[in-house]
């Protein structure tokens, strides 16, 4: 189905991927209604996680005039900009933890400056800091370095979860020294001070490159005044302790005295627009422009191609002609390693390459995207890993044929690649292919996953039919016979953990990735995130550490 298209621009030479799919068969339907299944409980999940609290609470907050955390987003964002929310899923399901860690963060548009924004949520136990809250906030600070993004921090919160102190004190450290040595790289951070922050959240603004404090509300101090009555026995009130006026006149710690929340907003506007902020890295002009062919294909019809049962096969063409400019790809050996699909594109006018997976990595496929990496560093072109991997092929032939040297090569390819890199699951992501293809471990600068997606070592079937052979293995060693019922219970247990584990919101409650997507979202999001690294230099380099030819 085809929609307007734009004259041609960049790329335009590139040949356009013909579509082979039929909207109208039965199971191109009936996969689409799953998907669409799938889509719908994503978006009721998201919608859960956009809850601030019970109502008394959030209306207690709003009678003393202040706004709600995603309101105080909008109202700094540019007018009818998008706004890339990151890991609203941190914490899903886990005990003793809130939604989203307490923190709504993403990358949003401040005076025309990409710039990445984290605020409190005050109106969730007091904006506590949990041991998901910790982990965003590390991610969040990664993300702002590593993209070259000024920072602001919209902060209310009554500091650590005292009953998670184990788990948020060791690593909560870390956002404070990641503070100092973004200032340090020039990558600099507004504190905008709502309410209390105390104890060790005092060292948010005490660490940010600029402050602004609300009056009458900001109260910022490393110990309260039951904890100074306790340890000097001095009588003191918050106010004068840490008040908005006493550290914007006294202590110096504030930058500016805001009269109220609307008016501290627009100071951390007025920051951004004074920073004068440049990207390191050049767009292409064909982005600046607006210059770029939309996807010939309707982005409605993923939903029908990529298979809501990830043990079913999928084109991976099919989604690349969804997703880059005019649907058109320049494929990279096209009749080599047929099970991985490599070649470069565009969306929204910037280059990229993409490596995606159609089944299992032979030596062939590992040798041939080894190359493509080589390539990309050499042209300065990120890199879009498309994920549906069940792994390297293993036997004893493919073991002769030096799978584990070639599979050597991949994963030392990824790992030294100086170009950016994305990485969408699709599907599948399992063992040594998670690896190759870019997973968290390797650091891509995004990572999303779709709501059918699954990632774990092996299937949980797979895994499960192994362990039972190591049992009955061992059984047979030591001479014993196999208790039957008992091995298969202990293997049901262990099949329904990893099935368990292996789920999509599982994974993303754990922050292995940065946010579960809608298929029908992903050239948007691309676009964001493509623009988005491009704030610091994009430049490839020598990939080779050993590598064992």
């Amino acid at each position: 189905m085809s929609v307007a298209q734009a004259p041609p621009s960049n790329g335009h030479q590139y040949r356009r991927i013909k579509s082979k799919v039929d909207t109208s068969r039965p199971e191109y339907t009936a996969n689409h209604a799953e998907m669409s299944g799938l889509v719908q409980e994503l978006r009721e999940r998201l919608r859960e996680a956009t809850g601030q609290g019970r109502k008394k609470v959030i209306q207690r907050h709003l009678e003393r005039g202040q706004l709600l955390a995603r309101d105080r987003i909008e109202l700094l964002i540019d007018e009818d900009s998008p706004f890339l929310e990151l890991m609203p899923l941190a914490g899903w399901g886990q005990e003793d933890m809130t939604i989203g860690g307490s923190t709504v963060a993403g990358i949003g548009l401040v005076c025309g400056v990409e710039t990445l924004i984290a605020a409190n949520i005050p109106t969730i136990a007091g904006g506590a800091t949990n041991e998901a809250g910790v982990k965003k906030a590390l991610r969040l600070h990664e993300i702002q370095m590593e993209n070259r993004l000024p920072g602001i921090w919209l902060t209310q919160s009554a500091g650590a979860n005292l009953g998670q102190q184990s788990q948020v004190f060791h690593a909560g450290g870390g956002n404070f020294r990641n503070l100092a040595i973004r200032s340090k790289a020039n990558i600099p951070t507004c504190c905008v001070v709502f309410g209390s922050s105390t104890a060790g959240g005092a060292y948010t603004p005490g660490m940010s490159d600029y402050v602004i404090m609300v009056k009458n509300q900001a109260q910022v101090f490393l110990g309260g005044p039951p904890l100074v009555k306790m340890a000097t026995g001095e009588v003191v009130d918050a106010e004068s302790l840490g008040g908005a006026e006493m550290h914007s006149i006294k202590s110096g710690l504030s930058d500016q005295l805001a009269d109220d929340e609307l008016h501290a907003i627009r100071m951390a506007r007025e920051w951004v627009e004074g920073l004068n902020w440049e990207k390191a890295g050049s767009l292409p002009m064909t982005h600046i422009t607006g210059r770029f062919e939309e996807p010939v294909y309707e982005s409605e019809e993923l939903l029908g191609i990529v298979q809501a049962n990830i043990r079913l096969p999928f084109e991976c063409r099919e989604v690349i002609a969804r997703i880059v400019d005019g649907s058109r790809f320049s494929e990279f050996k096209p009749l080599y390693g047929n099970n991985l699909v490599t070649g470069f594109a565009h969306v929204y006018g910037i280059p990229i390459g993409i490596i995606s997976n159609n089944s299992v990595i032979f030596p062939e496929e590992a040798n041939k995207a080894t190359q493509f990496i080589q390539l990309c560093n050499q042209r300065s072109t990120p890199i879009l890993f498309l994920q549906n991997i069940t792994g390297f092929m293993v036997g004893r032939v493919y073991e002769e044929a030096g799978i584990i040297k070639a599979g050597a090569r991949f994963i030392n390819a990824v790992s030294n690649s100086c170009v950016p890199h994305i990485t969408i699951n699709m599907g599948a992501s399992y063992g040594a292919g998670n690896y190759a293809m870019c997973g968290r471990a390797y650091r891509p600068r995004f990572l999303f996953s779709y709501p059918n997606s699954k990632c774990s070592v092996m299937g949980p079937e797979q895994l499960t039919g192994v362990m039972d052979i190591i049992a009955r293995e061992a059984a047979a060693r030591a001479n014993r016979k196999v208790d039957e019922e008992a091995l298969a219970a202990r293997l049901e247990v262990f099949r329904s953990a990893v099935a368990e584990e292996q789920d999509v919101y599982f994974t993303s409650s754990r922050l292995l990735d940065d946010s579960i997507i809608d298929p029908r979202d992903t050239r948007d999001i691309l676009g964001i995130c493509l623009s988005v690294i491009y704030g610091a230099e994009v430049k490839g380099g020598n990939l080779y550490g050993v590598a064992r030819m």
